[in-house]
């Protein structure tokens, strides 16, 4: 089966994560998927299937005979989709033979060149949108049907490998950062994950990441009778935002620039609450963001009175590149596969995190590859058959480039 026509099957299943919840998985529908991956890896001939009770599931591949000592290369890709947009009822449209132009897709939503300037190099291939009502969860099934097909390749054909681990995980759209992967039994040396943009992504840097909330506590009164008494939660927390630098946001960075992220923010006189994400690739740079919020917090209370703010910050994951640059030979065997494909190596920062900054520092080198898909967690996303295949060769290359 190819990769897209496994695409196509697990977008169809519900499997959003929930960042309100508390329960792991945080979302039950994600074991709808689970246990379909758990049959097929067992109809594939895949050995060793298993799926934990918080919804991991892991398979092995073993090595074929003399290449025993091979170091076992793993790769993971998550199950659930992001909370961000609608992942029920996907309904994938096929766009044969895609001209490179603008493409109306459903739903008044318009693929535009201005907004995609990539679309135009994907001019004659097969390309798979949203039909504009949900979003497609190309994000990350799309790493998960890249990583079966590779399986079922492996299985049916004779190319010489070392051990080959599979591992698909829960809830990464909303932090769970593969908090509960088992990677004594996983049995990988390194091992990559799947769930990048263009198929020739290569990412081992990521940003350092926190979540942070502000709580206010206001004082209500009659407004009539407010004057040097009231406070107003919600002026407050208008008044807290203020303090951050204003083009440090998403909508004004890029590359290596860091941002504070406002998420979600809700208030009355009472009380009030900001929700924010902290992101940096600098360590420093990092530790400073979280030296501005810790004054902001310092400051409001001196200026209102002791307790009218609370600021907490749970850190999320770190920047993984500390970890692979002793391995560099996982980026520069990736880099010799996807030229050999033809192609040039797109070594770029994540502007986000991935499962594999978790396993990283947990002792699993695991840089991340591309999945040919773009414009995830929300109605644009979009991948190509083409680029999905491609994906496949690429991981193929590289079991074989440590089997040499």
């Amino acid at each position: 089966m190819k990769a897209y026509e496994r695409l196509l099957n697990y977008v169809k299943i519900h499997t959003t994560s929930d960042e309100d919840s508390t329960s792991v998985p945080t979302t039950q529908r994600q074991f709808d998927l689970a246990r379909i991956l758990v049959k097929e890896m067992e109809a594939l001939g895949i050995q060793d299937v298993r799926m934990q009770d918080t919804c991991y599931v892991y398979g092995t591949i073993p090595a074929t005979p003399g290449y025993e000592n091979c170091p076992g290369i793993g790769f993971i890709a998550h199950m659930d989709t992001s909370p961000d947009f609608c992942g029920e009822h996907v309904n994938p449209q096929i766009h044969e033979n895609y001209d490179g132009k603008d493409l109306e897709i459903g739903n008044g939503k318009i693929l535009t060149l201005d907004k995609f300037p990539h679309l135009a190099g994907l001019t004659g291939r097969t390309l798979i949108t949203t039909d504009g009502t949900t979003l497609l969860g190309a994000d990350d099934k799309a790493g998960i049907a890249e990583i079966m097909t590779l399986a079922e390749e492996l299985i049916n054909s004779d190319l010489p490998h070392g051990k080959v681990c599979i591992g698909f995980t829960p809830d990464e759209e909303v932090g769970g950062q593969a908090a509960d992967f088992d990677i004594p039994g996983f049995g990988a040396t390194y091992a990559y994950t799947v769930d990048g943009s263009g198929e020739n992504e290569i990412v081992y840097e990521n940003f350092n990441g926190c979540g942070a909330q502000f709580e206010i506590n206001g004082f209500n009164i009659h407004p009539g009778e407010a004057k040097n008494r009231m406070i107003n939660a919600s002026l407050v927390a208008m008044e807290i935002n203020g303090m951050l630098p204003a083009a440090e946001t998403p909508a004004h960075t890029d590359g290596y620039e860091g941002f504070f992220h406002l998420t979600q923010m809700e208030g009355n006189i009472e009380h009030a609450k900001l929700q924010y994400i902290i992101r940096d690739h600098s360590a420093a740079h990092f530790a400073c963001r979280k030296e501005i919020l810790q004054h902001i917090e310092k400051t409001i209370n001196e200026k209102y009175g002791a307790g009218t703010t609370t600021l907490t910050i749970q850190d999320q994951y770190f920047n993984m590149t500390e970890i692979i640059v002793p391995c560099m030979h996982l980026i520069d065997n990736v880099k010799a596969v996807i030229r050999a494909l033809g192609m040039e190596p797109d070594v770029s920062p994540i502007r986000g995190g991935t499962d594999g900054a978790e396993l990283s520092f947990r002792g699993l080198p695991c840089p991340n590859l591309g999945t040919g898909g773009y414009a995830f967690h929300g109605p644009y996303e979009h991948i190509t058959a083409e680029g999905m295949d491609l994906v496949v060769k690429i991981m193929r290359g590289i079991v074989e480039k440590y089997a040499q």
